[in-house]
């Protein structure tokens, strides 16, 4: 507001000011008046004056270029003072239309404070916008995006979105003009998400190589935003980010003005760290050397002493997002375990800050890692950290406590715990109370310590355990045959102490009227003393607890007929008793306790029977206490509602079995964004896929289906060559690109489209280098392996910057015939092999002609086909020396070696083939005969 109100102070451009003042003298005289007002009432008389002259101003037109910023600015001041102005809109949008710049900025300062998305004169600034949007001053540009970033809603967008777009691809462009047109875009995605639109995609992600330090940082920050919402569609962002890290951790890629205290560019390193987080860890080996190598750097650079604190809060913010990466891969253990070592010392560390993003990362790593042991080296530091200064440290060491408690070390965590509760803060007491109860229920060594535990709970810390925690002990008692002897024991010595909590009086209630009479003939455990021992509470309990002792007492004279007066005389006791529930029951516990027969006291107060199996109450309470967070990224705790199974030895036993409630499907159902936008439901668009194919893609590859190397592609800017080379089920290819053109090409990415993934695993080694000079020469190498038959071809999306945006997408020549290898049988060999294999589904068999008029089939080159498919033809095996037999061995990395028999029959007079092939894989036979016909289909061109 300050910066504002100064720029009103200094008016338009020098030659815009009165000459003799060299300001607007009567907006100083105006503002001097203001703040010289000593009453509201005085300030109030002086607006209300100065706003009749502006109307009458306005009224009688003719102003000059000076009056009308004046003016403007005085409405402005007034404005921004709080007072309601209801003309002057107008005037401002003028201001936006005129040609001096002075003028606009007046105009676009006011239109940015009096308008707001849903304004009724909107409309009437959106083609002065549009037309400064397509305007080469970039001045003009700037203000235009400053006011569709600060005004722009549904309307501005839905008309400017495209404008501004163009701005940000345009070659034409200034960086400084980029890196506003990506935040006005991303202002506005976050304001209405679907004024992005989706065939965009490929050009915003190309200029996240965008040589320009600021200029990638700004789209970065729009991409981290959409791939957040729509993984998927942005999925080629991941490579980029990747590429681009490694050149600014390891190759230090960063001009000046983004070095910050010695660490290259921090904020875009931090954006760039958190998109990968967004999508699981690449299968491609070269993508997670990227990575590891990244990652490393970043380590040991934090090894090193800052200089100052600047240096030091940027390493840290890099650091940790690094850890998260980490984290969220959970393949790298040798990362792993140094950053737990790291983690441990920044939990010692004198900065309260840090402590609790050391806790708070660790927190992820035991959440997500498939092995506590490297945390569990600082279990004594974080066990140390209950006990800090700081409240939300606190709460973050009980959090990784909790996360981080498996079979072996549940006990001490418990125990610690424990000591620790009677001294922690209220705020947080009740939420250790909870997840003391989940640990000791899920990692009991045995049932009698699950008791142990929760009874001490209950009696340390009474006041703040929800009625949960009782009832489930209860729960878990009753349902364990075993454990009810124990447990009654334990709840009456904790019954005949003078200080009881009320909760362990309804435990001891429900319980020794249940399991009483197991204990009755022990030593200190008898039915009088049982009977004393809740009697002595029945004067300070609440009338829940009285209403279940009373209900106990009813269970004793079942039980202990020995006792029946004391209990009688209690009951008569209540039964004139103001409370009305507790009346009723003891008038109708006496009319029962003095039937004539107790065959109806019997079966009314039989046993309980053991509760139904259900989900533990007490998730579902620790569920309310932390509230999914809608964070999108990879590295968020995937359940914070209970500690990962990891190997309960007795948790059957407690349990009782699994979960049967229907609350899991509710929850389930709960995740789902039902009423959410119509754009998110829309399937992403793959233009690497097949059904993307360049015109003239086939020329290329069909030649090398049958050759191990040539040019796959070739256009007047570029050259791609292709080389090959197949040993069993591994093969490699080398893809070289050369750009033919004479001027240099940017933002070059190639993306592998593999339809068949779980059959054929493809593997890039290496990345083409982002930027080709002219003539210059860059390569891909890309392992693939076949694991079992594939149908499907992988095809390659090729785009680079040349001005515009250029992209290809072709099919590479990887089919399953690549993995055959030709061998050779005499004919008895091949026809018992044939017989052997027999008929469908291990055979298949096709009759086709020529796919194209003006060919013809030839025998010769039907034979260089069959040989350039890998089969080895028999020659002398057939009986008609016409027809072509052939055998070959398939092999695959899962599915192991197949065989392969080939018979071709000619009808050269009527240009037909039928061709069989039987295969000791029932997947294998038609795929072979769909590639082998669609190419010996092609016949050879008849001469002219």
């Amino acid at each position: 507001m300050a910066s504002i109100k100064n720029n009103i102070w200094r008016g338009g451009s020098q030659d815009d000011r009165n000459p003799a003042t060299n300001q607007y003298k009567g907006l100083v005289s105006f503002i001097a008046d203001i703040r010289s007002a000593r009453a509201r009432e005085l300030e109030e008389k002086r607006i209300n004056k100065e706003l009749a002259n502006i109307r009458q101003k306005f009224k009688e037109g003719k102003l000059n270029s000076y009056d009308k910023k004046k003016y403007v600015c005085k409405l402005l001041y007034i404005y921004i003072l709080g007072w309601n102005l209801d003309f002057g809109h107008l005037e401002a949008v003028n201001l936006i239309s005129a040609t001096k710049f002075s003028e606009k900025q007046i105009g676009y300062l006011a239109v940015t404070l009096f308008f707001h998305e849903e304004h009724e004169l909107i409309h009437l600034v959106v083609n002065s916008i549009r037309k400064d949007l397509e305007d080469h001053n970039e001045l003009n540009n700037c203000l235009a995006l400053h006011a569709i970033a600060n005004v722009g809603g549904r309307t501005m967008g839905d008309a400017l979105a495209s404008a501004v777009h163009q701005l940000l691809i345009s070659p034409a462009s200034t960086t400084f003009v980029k890196k506003k047109a990506a935040l006005t875009l991303l202002r506005l995605y976050r304001k209405h998400p679907a004024i992005i639109q989706r065939e965009w995609t490929e050009r915003i992600l190309a200029m996240m190589d965008d040589l320009d330090t600021g200029v990638a940082l700004s789209v970065t920050s729009l991409v981290v935003d959409l791939a957040q919402e729509d993984p998927e569609q942005y999925r080629g962002c991941y490579i980029k980010a990747a590429n681009r890290l490694r050149k600014i951790v390891t190759g230090r890629d960063c001009t000046s003005d983004y070095m910050y205290y010695n660490v290259p560019c921090p904020w875009l390193q931090v954006k760039l760290l958190r998109l990968m987080q967004f999508y699981p860890a690449s299968d491609d080996s070269h993508i997670r050397d990227l990575i590891r190598s990244s990652i490393q750097t970043i380590l040991d650079a934090a090894m090193e002493m800052p200089k100052n604190v600047q240096q030091n809060n940027a390493q840290n913010a890099v650091l940790f997002e690094a850890i998260k990466l980490v984290i969220h891969l959970d393949t790298e253990e040798d990362l792993i375990i140094q950053i737990s070592t790291r983690l441990g010392k920044f939990i010692l560390g004198r900065e309260t800050n840090v402590r609790y993003l050391g806790l708070e990362a660790m927190t992820h790593l035991a959440s997500r890692g498939e092995t506590l042991e490297p945390i569990k080296a600082s279990q004594k530091s974080i066990i140390a950290s209950l006990r800090d200064r700081d409240i939300t440290v606190r709460r973050q060491a009980l959090d990784l406590l909790y996360s981080m408690c498996d079979q072996t070390n549940a006990q001490s965590i418990v125990t610690e715990l424990l000591k620790h509760l009677e001294t922690a803060d209220y705020a947080i007491r009740e939420e250790m109370v909870l997840k003391i109860a989940i640990l000791a229920e899920k990692y009991a060594t045995d049932a009698q310590w699950y008791v142990d535990v929760s009874l001490r709970l209950l009696n340390r810390a009474g006041d703040h355990v929800s009625d949960e925690v009782w009832q489930r002990v209860i729960q878990i008692v009753t349902n364990n045959e075993g454990l009810q002897e124990y447990a009654a024991r334990q709840i009456l010595r904790y019954a005949k102490a003078d200080q009881c909590h009320e909760s362990l009086v309804r435990i001891g209630a429900y319980l020794l009227g249940e399991f009483g009479h197991l204990v009755a003939d022990s030593q200190g455990c008898s039915p009088i003393e049982q009977f004393i021992a809740l009697h002595n509470k029945l004067t300070n309990s609440s009338t829940d607890t009285r209403a279940i002792i009373l209900s106990c007492f009813i269970k004793f004279v079942n039980l202990f007929p020995e006792i029946k007066p004391q209990l009688l005389n209690v009951f008569h006791q209540f039964s004139d008793i103001l409370e009305s529930e507790l009346q009723q029951r003891a008038c109708e516990y006496i009319a029962l306790a003095t039937r004539p027969t107790d065959e109806l006291l019997r079966t009314v107060f039989d046993e309980m029977p053991p509760f139904p199996e259900r989900a533990s109450a007490l998730l579902a309470r620790i569920q309310q206490k932390n509230p999914v967070v809608d964070d999108k990224r990879a590295n968020t705790i995937p359940n914070m509602n209970g500690p990962q199974n990891r190997g309960s030895m007795v948790q059957p036993a407690i349990n009782g079995g699994p979960d049967s409630s229907p609350h899991g499907a509710q929850a389930d159902l709960e995740g789902l964004n039902i009423g959410g936008d119509d754009t998110s439901l829309l399937r992403p668009v793959n233009m690497a896929s097949a059904s993307h194919l360049s015109p003239g893609w086939e020329k290329g590859y069909n030649q090398l289906l049958l050759r191990a190397e040539g040019v796959l592609y070739e256009d007047m800017q570029i050259q791609i060559g292709l080389r090959s080379e197949y040993r069993a089920a591994i093969g490699c290819i080398i893809l070289y690109f050369q750009n033919k053109s004479s001027y240099a090409v940017g933002s070059f990415t190639t993306t592998i489209d593999n339809p068949s993934s779980e059959s054929l695993k493809s593997d890039m080694r290496n990345l083409p280098e982002t930027d080709l000079g002219p003539q210059a020469q860059s390569s891909q190498t890309i392992m693939f392996e076949a694991k079992s038959a594939f149908s499907s071809t992988p095809t390659i999306r090729i785009s680079y910057l040349a001005g515009a945006l250029q992209a290809l997408t072709l099919q590479l020549p990887v089919q399953l015939f690549k993995y055959m290898e030709a061998a050779q049988l005499n004919a008895e060999d091949f026809f018992k092999r044939w017989k052997q294999i027999g008929g469908a589904p291990r055979e298949a068999q096709a009759i086709f002609g020529l796919a194209s008029p003006g060919y013809s089939f030839n025998m010769d080159s039907t034979r260089r086909v069959l040989r350039g498919m890998k089969w080895g033809l028999l020659e002398g095996v057939d009986s008609n020396s016409k027809n072509i037999v052939g055998a070959t061995v398939l092999h695959t990395s899962e599915s192991g070696k197949f065989g392969c028999l080939m018979r071709l029959e000619p009808n050269l007079q009527n240009m037909m083939y039928r061709l069989t092939i039987r295969a000791t894989g029932d997947a294998v036979p038609p795929i072979l005969l769909k590639s082998m016909q669609d190419r010996l289909s092609q016949g050879d061109r008849i001469d002219s």
